[in-house]
């Protein structure tokens, strides 16, 4: 099946025609395709060329040289696009104002090119006449278009070698390899006999873990984190747990571990790790400003490796709603210390100090948290905390000021299956939470619980149309409303919960004051609409619910609104905005909200 240059110069079925000027003006691309019936390939020989790539340049045009060597190279490529898509007897010629581009001195550019026609002959489509690979490992997935009568292709051989390759590295042969290949093609009956071979070698375990590198981070540590299963069979799943692992230590920028070339004693084989250093300490600044809830002003200090182990400490400072209309100013200082790796390679320990000053439009609060716990990160999607904590706390409501004292046990769970957290077109998501606590003084002993669930679906290529859902539900069970944490209970309204109503408008009556409630039930639609490759139009509605009771009983307040919204996909997530009006619920004095931000609403 090898080709050279000369041998595939034949006329022609596809003709993709570039004009050109001289290399120091502009290169004004006029490029038609004609006599491809398949569209689909006749998108991948325009996507294969690179001389097609370079001449659509406005900005940089190509000079003569680089399109000369475009066109030399277009050979090879255009040929690779056919083989790829069965054509084994295609044929390439590219002229360049009438010469063969690949009879042209590439030290001897022409002074000017005026025209560059390129004539690809695709020939028949080929299938698969015999197709073997053995020996092939249990359970491998093969590539189902890998079969006789199916359109033989270059991908399809590779992908099919790759399979049997990983199938046997994935039962601990670490050392497979693809060993043979005989490839031919019976051009009368228009067919290609592949036969494969593998080679498994021999079923290896994990050997020690080689840091190779230099680091601040301690080597014993290192080993640890990576969680490496020394002494068991090799797999490559192992390689990738040990790598992210390292990764979200946020010690390293970069981290690369590969499997040695040799075969240690007793079919072992050592691991080699190499990483690089992130900088220790980072400091770092926000503001935002909102026209209900003001100015915002935030701050953060970063340690990467404290003790040498990977440990990272942040400390936080926070000042919101200066100048707002949400009531007063909040504050915020807390301090968090993580370990990684300190039960488990996968169970992390945590400590953490937060003092928080709340002056919300229906309560005030001030209250200390000391908490600490272990995070288990049973997989990339899943993760679950468990904790001990202290809160002391001074609030203000309409029940008066009270001061209490908890004893809690936080605990969370977290599945994020979402294909993208800041732009989610499938998937779900939940996180769920419930804080036990024991009243030490100032309250009654109970558990705050908290469901936050979201499902997408995405409909159609072309301008997709996204589904999005999100149910939410909360409940203070325990204390009686006058009793119960005024910082533990509930409200309704904003962008977290119902757009187009006023932030925590809706809580529980109280004579003609409000208190939060015990129960929540937040439930929210949209509709993604893709008008460009950029741009999204969305539709949605929220509605919120707020009660006295403990779970909802129906008893409560509901309110909602709706309204629309502008997506704009940029690189860090979609630049939000939405415009929303109330529906129903309680009066309000504002006719519409206006929500700003970065990522989708949720």
């Amino acid at each position: 099946m090898k080709r050279t240059a000369k041998a595939v110069m034949r006329a022609a079925g596809v003709s993709l025609v570039a004009w050109g000027v001289m290399s120091t003006g502009a290169f004004a691309a006029d490029v038609s395709l004609n006599g491809v019936e398949d569209d689909d390939l006749r998108d991948a020989l325009r996507g294969g060329s690179l001389l097609i790539e370079q001449t659509l340049l406005e900005e940089n045009p190509p000079s003569t040289a680089e399109i000369l060597a475009a066109a030399q190279a277009d050979y090879r490529r255009l040929l690779a696009v056919l083989y790829d898509n069965g054509r084994f007897s295609g044929a390439v010629r590219i002229s360049v104002d009438g010469r063969e581009a690949a009879s042209i001195p590439p030290v001897q550019p022409p002074a000017s090119i005026g025209a560059v026609v390129i004539t690809v002959d695709p020939g028949p489509s080929f299938t698969f006449g015999r197709a073997q690979i053995a020996p092939v490992a249990e359970g491998t997935d093969l590539p189902e278009q890998f079969a006789p009568g199916e359109t033989a292709s270059l991908g399809i051989l590779k992908s099919t070698a790759d399979a049997g390759v990983d199938g046997w590295r994935e039962q601990g042969h670490a050392k497979a390899a693809l060993t043979g290949q005989d490839i031919t093609a019976n051009h009368p009956q228009r067919q290609i006999n592949a036969d494969l071979t593998l080679s498994p070698g021999p079923r290896l375990t994990f050997g020690p873990l080689v840091v190779l590198s230099e680091s601040d981070v301690r080597t014993q540590r290192i080993i640890d984190i990576a969680g490496l299963p020394t002494g068991e069979v090799f797999s490559p799943e192992e390689i990738r747990l040990a790598t992210e692992r390292l990764r979200r230590t946020g010690a390293f920028n970069a981290v690369a571990l590969s499997e040695a070339d040799a075969i240690g004693p007793n079919n072992t084989l050592p691991i080699e790790l190499q990483t690089t250093d992130a900088p220790k300490r980072r400091l770092g600044f926000g503001a935002e400003v909102s026209t209900l809830e003001g100015l915002s002003l935030s701050a953060y200090w970063l340690h990467r490796n404290l003790l040498g182990g990977a440990e990272r400490l942040r400390f936080d400072a926070e000042i919101t709603g200066i100048g707002g209309s949400t009531g007063g100013e909040d504050y915020t200082l807390s301090a968090r210390f993580d370990r990684p790796a300190t039960f488990n390679e996968d169970t992390n320990f945590y400590a953490l100090a937060k003092l928080e000053q709340l002056d919300e439009e229906f309560f005030f609060s001030r209250q200390l948290d000391l908490e600490a716990g272990i995070e288990r990160i049973a997989s990339q999607e899943r993760t679950y905390t468990l904790g001990v904590g202290l809160r002391r706390a001074e609030t203000r409501d309409v029940f008066g000021e009270n001061k209490y004292t908890l004893l809690t046990l936080p605990l969370s769970a977290e599945f994020d299956y979402r294909d993208n957290s800041l732009n989610a077109r499938n998937g779900y998501y939940i996180n769920a939470s419930a804080t036990p606590f024991v009243a030490l003084a100032g309250s009654d002993n109970g558990i705050r619980s908290y469901l936050d669930a979201r499902a997408y679906r995405t409909f159609g290529e072309a301008r997709p149309i996204t589904l999005a859902l999100r149910g939410q539900v909360g409940s203070v069970f325990g204390p009686e409303i006058s009793e119960a944490p005024a910082d533990y209970l509930f409200y309704s309204g904003g962008g977290g919960t119902v757009r187009g109503q006023e932030y925590q408008i809706l809580g529980v009556p109280v004579g003609d004051e409000t208190a939060g409630g015990r129960a929540f039930v937040g439930l929210s639609a949209e509709v993604r609409v893709g008008v460009t490759d950029a741009i999204s139009l969305v539709g949605f509605a929220d509605a919120g619910y707020v009660g006295e009771e403990e779970f909802y009983d129906g008893s409560g307040e509901w309110h909602s609104g709706a309204g629309l919204g502008l997506r704009y996909d940029t690189a860090v997530g979609p630049i939000r905005l939405d415009v929303a009006v109330p529906v129903s619920g309680p009066e309000s004095d504002e006719n519409f909200q206006v929500y700003i931000g970065i990522g989708q609403a949720f």
